[in-house]
This record gives structure tokens, sequence and C-alpha cells, in this order.
């Protein structure tokens, strides 16, 4: 065994306490009883860390003397043990072994890449300003869609939601063996649905006091209304009286079957007017103070006097035309005394009503909060049976109905249809022709819902002939008569100049839509009064002047 070396190869730590003393010389016997020292303690089995004992390097013979090694410090000792071990990385490409990296100096890079550099205060205002911005945003998307799904639901009856607004899908309305579209529109008179008024509930509130029919021809754009009164004598209801205006309460005491009370004042309307019914919309008539007032007023002109002094406080010249407010507009449409015809002149102006807030919508350009407004009133006052697609195509077709010419349909005009009367001491409104007895009614209803205008105009027409062939215009008569015109009278026609073949004259705007189809029959665009000779009578609503022989 060499000098110099411990016991394999490796040379074991100084001992905490350097030796008092140093032997110059080692003699090779001593170094051999150190070595069989050291052999024995690594065989020998103990419980308890064997002490190694320390070689003394023995200095060589040539040698100076060795400079003697300082005391290791209690500090050395520790940072011995602490120092780092050196890590090494296996290259799966290469399949070798590389030094790792300092992890010293990946710890300094993270640290120097979290040093940022402070935020201004500046771009901190910033920063939260479009935090609070993109929350305020969210939010208001969720509460206009939880907004939007709850009005359409309660309007619809839960047949949609708000995202089906923004789809391009029509659903064609449904119609009658006659090709029309038939609405039950009614009202409650309640400041809600609910029956509030004021600060307490009356009892009425559930009562149909106003109930309209609407009629549209999705062909021809024709649309016609008609009301019928309250009092109307109906068949037997929940209670002794027996009117009309109790059948949807009866159906629906309990606020909670809307569409059973509907269902049945449909059916009964049905049984007197002899109309098929397809939709209904129940309004609370209460709710025309929103609507009126979010519109800004509307105008009406009544074709009769109202004095309604002392009950509602409406007062109304007939041909005057008024602009009225919410308040105003909700008196107008209760009121009933001071009026020539009582209910029937309520369901007249509630019929102008409709027709004052139908063309202030059209006119009036309504802003984001106006809609809003509108549809959280509609949402809160307005249930219909119409699905979220049906309304769709409706508001579609607005600009094919011939809102400006809407007609009016009366039970009293041009024949008294219904009369009043006295059943046990109760006051109802009866058939002209006798209690239960709607014939003539429901007669008169089909030809004024029929979507011929000749059916439902008054109009006359006047057939002359200007050439020397006798018997023109007598033959032009049965043609006329044959086709479906009515009220046709014929004459000679005085002497004077005319123009060849047919020229026809629009002498008043009472029958636009006859007018249109004379106009389509002769393929002409119809002259006004200003051109007709004056030799020619001006009594008549249509002057047809015949200057050729016809076959």
């Amino acid at each position: 065994m060499e000098k110099n070396k411990s016991i394999d190869g490796l040379t074991p730590r100084r001992s905490k306490k350097a030796p008092t003393s140093t032997t110059k010389k080692s003699s090779s016997k001593k170094s051999a009883t150190s070595a069989k020292t050291v052999k024995s303690a690594k065989t020998t089995k103990t419980s308890k860390p064997v002490k190694i004992p320390v070689t003394e390097n023995v200095k060589p013979t040539q040698s100076a003397a060795p400079t003697p090694e300082p005391t290791p410090t209690k500090t050395d000792i520790t940072e011995d043990f602490l120092k780092p071990t050196q890590v090494f990385d296996f290259d799966e490409q290469s399949g070798e072994l590389k030094a790792a990296k300092d992890p010293s100096d990946t710890l300094s890079t993270k640290k120097s890449k979290k040093q940022k550099k402070p935020m201004s205060k500046k771009r901190k205002i910033i920063t939260w300003t479009s935090l609070i911005i993109v929350f305020l945003l969210i939010g208001a998307v969720i509460w206009f869609i939880i907004w939007g799904n709850d009005i359409i639901a309660k309007i619809t009856g839960g047949q949609g939601t708000i995202f089906d607004l923004f789809v391009e899908s029509y659903e064609p309305l449904k119609t009658d063996e006659n090709g029309r579209t038939n609405i039950l529109a009614f009202g409650t008179s309640g400041y809600n649905m609910e029956g509030d008024e004021g600060n307490g509930t009356h009892d009425g509130a559930q009562l149909t006091d106003s109930i309209m029919v609407i009629s549209l021809d999705q062909e021809t754009g024709d649309v016609a209304m008609l009301s019928l009164p309250r009092d109307l004598k109906a068949s037997p209801t929940c209670t002794a009286t027996g009117k009309i205006n109790e059948v949807y309460w009866c159906n629906n005491m309990n606020g909670d079957n809307e569409q059973a009370g509907a269902e049945a004042l449909m059916s009964e309307v049905s049984s007197i007017l002899g109309v098929d019914f397809q939709y209904y919309a129940h309004l609370n008539w209460g709710s025309l103070v929103q609507i009126v007032d979010t519109l800004g007023g509307i105008n009406v002109t009544l074709d009769e006097d109202i004095a309604d002094y002392y009950y509602t406080g409406a007062v109304f010249e007939a041909g005057t035309e008024y602009t009225i407010n919410g308040e105003q507009a909700l008196g107008l449409a209760r009121a009933r005394h001071g009026t020539t015809s009582g209910d029937f002149s309520r369901g007249a102006s509630q019929q102008k009503i409709l027709i004052g807030i139908k063309n202030k919508a059209f006119e009036k350009e309504l802003s984001i909060t106006d809609l809003l407004s509108l549809a959280s009133t509609l949402g809160d006052n307005l249930r219909t049976n119409f699905s979220i697609e049906e309304m769709r195509t409706l508001a579609h077709l607005s600009s094919v109905f011939d809102l400006e010419n809407m007609r009016q349909v009366s039970l009293l005009e041009p024949e008294r249809l219904m009369t009043t009367g006295t059943i046990n001491g109760i006051s109802y409104v009866l058939p002209s022709a006798g209690v239960g007895n709607y014939n003539a009614i429901r007669n008169y209803v089909a030809k004024m819902f029929s979507s011929d205008p000749r059916s439902y105009e008054d109009y006359t027409i006047l057939v002359l002939n200007a050439t020397e062939t006798p018997g023109l215009a007598s033959t032009e008569q049965t043609t006329l008569e044959e086709a479906g015109y009515d009220n046709i009278y014929i004459d000679d026609a005085p002497v004077g100049e005319y123009a060849e073949g047919y020229t026809l004259y629009s002498l008043s705007d009472t029958a636009p839509g006859t007018k249109k189809l004379l106009e389509e029959k002769y393929g002409l665009t119809a002259q006004s009064t200003d051109t007709l000779p004056d030799s020619i009578s001006h009594d008549y609503d249509f002057v047809l002047i015949i200057n050729t022989v016809t076959e």
C-alpha cells in the first residue's frame, strides 16, 4: 500500500480537533500497524458509528517540511456539506449526459422577468374603467335576455323566447273558409291584469267591458273592426244576469286560466256573429295611459258629441280633431254616459283610439327608450295566443294592410240590428229581431267581413251611352251585375264630345275598393270630378261613358 493514501483510495475527513503533536517521521512498522487497525475497524460490527483514525501523511525523505494545514472551522464543515452537487440532464436525441443549467441562473432569470415596471396611476384608472364597462355590458345583456324572455312569455303564453325575434322565419296566419283572419280583441278595465286600480281591486276589473272583432285579409289588405256592447244578452253564464261581459270572468275567476276564459268568450261571440275566430288578444285598458303617453299623445276625431262630465270627464265635439294624453284616452275609452248610443258609442270611441295609436306609432320615430317602454307595458298588459312566428308575420304584413282605410262596422247603421230592452228588471242589449234571434246580424256581418269590397261598400254607378247604337248602356248594366256590382243606373249621354272607348270617373272617396276593381276591369285610371262635363249629373259615385260599340 502506498503511503499518503487512505483506505480504498478515499481521503478521510479530518476530525474537528487537530492532533496535539505531529510526528516528523513515521516508520513503516507504525504505518502497518495503523493499516491493520483501520482494517479491523471496517470488519467489526458495531451498533454505534465508528470513528476512522486519521492516517498521518508521511513526509518523503527528499521533500521539504510540509506547511501545516489550517484547522477547519465549523462554517467550513457546514459549507462542505451544503455545497451543490453537479446535476446532469439526459439528452434523449444524442443519448448523452449533459450538464444541467445552474438552478441559480434559472431562478435569477425568473426573478428578473417578474420585475415589471410599476403601473402608472393613469393606466390603473383606464384598466379599472374598462373592466367596469365590460361588467356593465355583460350585466345589461343578461338583464335584457331575462326581461325580454319574460315579456315574450307573457304575451304569447310561453310560446317563444326573445331569441326567436332575431330568427327570420314566418308562419302564415290561420284563416277561415273565406280566407280571412279573425281576431277577438277584448279588454278588462283594471290598471293591471290582476284588476288593481288605484289602491285597491274593484269587483268588475275582470269583466270584459270592451269586445271587438278585427278581421284581416292578407291578400287584399282589407281590415274591418266591429264592436259588441258589454250588456248584450248572452247564453246563461255563472251569474243570474247573463251578459256577454261576464263570460271571460266566469271561466277565469281566479285569473290563472287565461286561455279557458278567452276560448269561452270566442265561442260565445262566434255563435252571435257567425264568425270563426283564429286568435284572441286580451288588453288591459288601463295600459292606455302608458302607451299613449309613450307615443307623446294621439289624435282622434269622433263622429258624435260626447259630454260625460260626471263619470269620466270625457267631453268632445264631433268632427273636431283632438290631441289627447293617456288619461284622456282612458276616459274616452270608458265613456258611455252623455253619448248618443251608450255602449255602442263607447265601442266606436275605442276603435278611434286604436286607429289613433296606429297612426302615431307609424308617424313617430320611436327611440330605443320608447320601444323598451312600450314592450314593457305590453308585456304586462297584453295576452294573446299568437305564436312568436305568427306575430313576426303580422308585423311583416303591416305594410300590406290598408290601415288608412280601416273600416268601422256598426250594428246600428245603416240598419238598426240591435236595440235595448228589460228582462226581469235588468237592462240588456238585444237583437232587433228578438231575443236569441241573430240571423240578420250574421248575414250583415258576413257581408261586411267579405273580402270583396262590392259587398260592403256603399256606391252608385251611372252608365251612359254616348254612341248612336241603342241598348249599349243596358247591355253594360247586365254585364256589371253579373260581375257582382249593384246600384247601377243607365241613360244616354248628353250631346257632346267624348273620348273614344270607355271613360271612367270617380266622384267620391267612399268606395276605394270598388274603384280599384272598376279600374282593373276596364284597364284604365279613373278621372276626377273636375274633368267630368258639366252636362252630366254629379250625384253618383262613378260614371262610366261608353263611346264605342262593344261585343
